[in-house]
């Protein structure tokens, strides 16, 4: 039996392909700092459950037997298990060259790309294939709820099929290893990286594509993008798209839309949710699956956690876990919340020093445009997980420019602790609570807190 180990293991990409791998017959063992600080220890017994044996991340566990150590781009070279392997010649990878040798292992891989609505669209296509008896192979950075009770940790469906499913990240560049059967391109926004970056990236992706590409007809930089395979568009606003819906409206707790002389619903809420389904179902035309069928299988589709969802309700309060942490997100997470009644009071805790330099005003700008006057924007300071780099903004500075900007109910505060404070003291009933940001697994906690408290 093959012996491989992952430091880092607790982050939903790595422990998706520990999952994976331990699902096909590996040996697998990890580490992660979080579990030894006594953090995410549901995700540890969930994988010791399993079977994957989880060692302290002090070097303990990395011994000659092992074929090689996968690791987290978050962890530092100078963790003991990368010490450690470097020390007995134990070949270290990165998740991005795992998971695309996976990936392009499989003769049917759809590769989902795009700056926003990757991990929405990823689990909705590998949700109908799944329900249509397709068996694929899904590879997710976010926790399905659909699937709950049938994996250690939600973010993988997997069957012994020859389809492949998997997010393909520009952030990181690794969008550049996946050969695609299909590649499907959600957007073009503003993100990590500069749009002239992100357009020869995602030509690249699309030029590598087998069978055929899949756009969203909605983004300029998308409709720019030249192709020689065959190209499938899918639109919210033309309606000579490929795939096209009208008469989008919100419902309590979804949204309804027509495609196709037939109306669908999901429970979702926002447009861009029904964008990424419309994709969705393009890309699963594409390997099979009946256009109807696949909008008829998403009617049941409940989403993947932090992506709006909902986490519970008290004295007429709703407090909203959230995921958006680039402009676009936070303009469509935003535009989709305000079609509903009641005050937003948002929390959103950026990530990065150097993204809230190139993105911190952008994504400022998103929040005046789109919140009223009465909604009320708190930011604890920059969220950080180590490392060496240059601390040179503060969230205080972002608030301040949302104020120049018109924003008069905008308050920076020290941390989460001080923003539960605030949140319980301002909240009142009729309001929606959003706890917005990414990288930090304690969001969720946070909203569990608030719940609590209010």
């Amino acid at each position: 039996m093959v012996k491989v180990s992952f430091c880092g293991i607790s982050g939903s990409g790595m422990s998706s392909l520990a999952q994976i791998l331990k699902l096909s017959g590996y040996d697998v063992s990890g580490s992660d700092r979080n579990f030894d600080l006594g953090r995410d220890l549901h995700i540890k017994e969930a994988m010791e459950k399993m079977g994957i044996t989880i060692y302290p991340q002090d070097g303990s566990g990395i011994n000659s037997g092992l074929q090689w150590l996968c690791a987290s781009t978050a962890v530092e070279d100078t963790i003991p298990d990368i010490k450690t392997a470097k020390e007995k010649n134990i070949p270290v990878i990165t998740r991005p060259q795992l998971l695309s040798e996976i990936f392009n292992s499989y003769p049917y891989g759809i590769a989902v790309g795009g700056t926003s609505g990757k991990t929405t669209t990823t689990a909705m296509i590998g949700y109908i294939l799944d329900k249509a008896d397709k068996k694929p192979c899904m590879v997710n950075g976010g926790l399905l709820r659909d699937y709950e009770e049938k994996s250690a940790i939600p973010n993988i469906i997997y069957n012994h099929g020859n389809i492949c499913v998997v997010e393909a990240d520009e952030s990181n560049g690794s969008i550049d290893l996946y050969n695609p059967y299909i590649a499907l391109i959600t957007n073009i926004s503003a993100d990590h990286k500069t749009l002239e970056e992100l357009s020869t990236m995602f030509q690249n992706f699309a030029n590598r594509a087998k069978r055929s590409i899949i756009v969203n007809d909605d983004y300029d930089l998308c409709r720019k993008l030249t192709h020689t395979k065959p190209c499938l568009t899918f639109s919210v606003k033309n309606h000579e798209a490929d795939f096209y819906a009208t008469d989008i409206k919100p419902l309590p707790n979804g949204t309804q839309y027509d495609f196709n002389g037939t109306t669908y619903t999901l429970n979702l809420i926002g447009e861009f949710n029904v964008a990424n389904a419309l994709a969705a179902i393009a890309a699963c035309s594409e390997m099979g699956v009946d256009t109807h069928t696949a909008a008829t299988i998403l009617q049941d589709f409940h989403g993947t956690k932090r992506r709006l969802e909902v986490i519970g309700q008290k004295n007429d309060i709703t407090v909203i876990d959230d995921f958006a942490h680039n402009p676009d997100k936070v303009k469509s997470s935003v535009r989709a919340l305000r079609k509903y009644d009641g005050r937003l009071i948002i929390m959103f805790q950026p990530h990065g020093f150097g993204p809230m330099r190139s993105l911190g005003k952008e994504i400022m700008a998103e929040f005046v445009e789109n919140m009223d006057d009465d909604d009320i924007l708190i930011m604890p300071e920059i969220f950080f997980v180590g490392g060496t780099v240059t601390k040179d903004i503060s969230s205080a500075d972002l608030i301040k420019h949302a104020k120049s900007l018109g924003k008069k109910k905008a308050y920076f505060v020290k941390d989460k602790a001080a923003a539960l404070k605030k949140i319980t003291k301002l909240a009142k009933s009729g309001d929606r609570i959003v706890i917005m940001g990414a990288r930090d697994n304690t969001l969720t906690d946070l909203c569990r807190q608030i719940l609590e408290n209010i």
